[in-house]
C-alpha cells in the first residue's frame, strides 16, 4: 500500500462493512459480468437477443425507443468522460471548472430525462399493450427496476444538489475512487466523503452491471459485422407474372 494510502486510512477510519461495499461488491460485480458475459455467449448464443416486441406493437415503440437509446447513449459517454478523465486534465486544457460544471450538468440533466422520458413510454407499453405485456419476463422487470432505479438516483442527486446551490465535486471523490478500482488500490475513504445520493447511485449501478449479462442487456454488445462478409442472398420467385414460362403438365426431367 502507498504512502498516501495509509495517509488516507489514518485520517479516516474505515469499517468493515465500507470494505465490503466499496471494496469488495465492485470487484465481485466486474468479475460476474465479465464471467457472466464468457458463460452466456459460450452456452446461450440463441437467448443472447433483445427479444423484440415490435411485431406486437409499433407507435409506441418508435417514440419511446429512441429517446431512450440516444438519450442512455449520452448518459454513458458523460459518465465514461467524466470517471476516467482526471480533472487535472481538463484544467491542463484551459477548461476551467466552472465551464466543465456547466457542461455536464446541462448535457447530463437533458440526457438523463430523455432516457427516463424514453423508459416511461416503453414501460407504459409493455404494461398497456396485451401481446407486449404477455411477452414481458420476471428478468425483463427486474431489470427495468435496476435500470430506472440507478438512472433516477444519479438524476436526482444530481438536480438536487444544483437546485440547493451545494453540488458535489464527484470528481474529486467518486471517479479517483472509481479508477482506483482497476488499479488495484481501492482508496475506500473517498466514497466515505460523498453524499449518500452518490452512494447509493454508485451501489445501484454494480448491482445493475452484475445482473447485465443475464438479462436482453447483452445485446449492447451485438455488432452485425458477419453483414460486411457474408455472401449475397440469392431469392427466386415461382410468380409466372415476373417472367418466368408456364409450367408444363406432367413430369419434367431433372437434369
Amino acid at each position: 500500500m502507498s504512502t498516501q494510502l495509509l495517509a488516507e486510512a489514518a485520517e479516516t477510519p474505515v469499517s468493515a462493512l465500507d470494505i465490503v461495499l466499496w471494496v469488495a461488491v465492485p470487484y465481485m460485480s466486474i468479475a460476474v459480468f465479465v464471467v457472466g458475459h464468457y458463460w452466456r455467449y459460450r452456452y446461450d448464443k440463441f437467448g443472447w437477443t433483445t427479444r423484440s416486441s415490435q411485431l406486437y406493437e409499433n407507435r409506441l415503440l418508435r417514440m419511446g425507443s429512441p429517446l431512450f437509446h440516444f438519450g442512455i447513449l449520452l448518459v454513458a459517454l458523460g459518465h465514461v468522460g467524466g470517471l476516467l478523465i482526471p480533472k487535472s486534465w481538463t484544467e491542463a486544457l484551459g477548461i476551467s471548472e466552472t465551464a466543465y460544471h456547466v457542461m455536464a450538468v446541462t448535457l447530463g440533466v437533458l440526457a438523463g430525462f430523455c432516457t427516463l422520458a424514453g423508459a416511461a413510454i416503453l414501460v407504459y407499453r409493455r404494461r398497456t399493450v396485451g401481446p407486449v405485456f404477455s411477452a414481458t419476463t420476471r428478468n425483463d422487470k427486474v431489470m427495468y427496476v435496476l435500470l430506472v432505479g440507478t438512472i433516477l438516483l444519479g438524476l436526482g442527486t444530481t438536480v438536487l444538489g444544483n437546485l440547493t446551490g451545494h453540488p458535489h465535486d464527484y470528481r474529486e471523490t467518486v471517479a479517483p475512487w472509481f479508477r482506483s478500482i482497476f488499479a488495484f488500490q481501492p482508496r475506500t475513504s473517498l466514497m466515505l466523503e460523498a453524499p449518500l445520493g452518490f452512494r447509493l447511485h454508485v451501489l445501484a449501478a454494480w448491482a445493475l452491471f452484475a445482473f447485465w449479462p443475464f438479462s436482453r442487456l447483452v445485446h449492447v454488445f451485438s455488432m452485425p459485422l458477419g453483414y460486411l462478409t457474408r455472401p449475397y442472398i440469392v431469392y427466386r420467385s415461382r410468380d409466372i407474372r415476373l417472367g418466368a414460362r408456364k409450367p408444363r403438365r406432367g413430369w419434367e426431367r431433372v437434369n
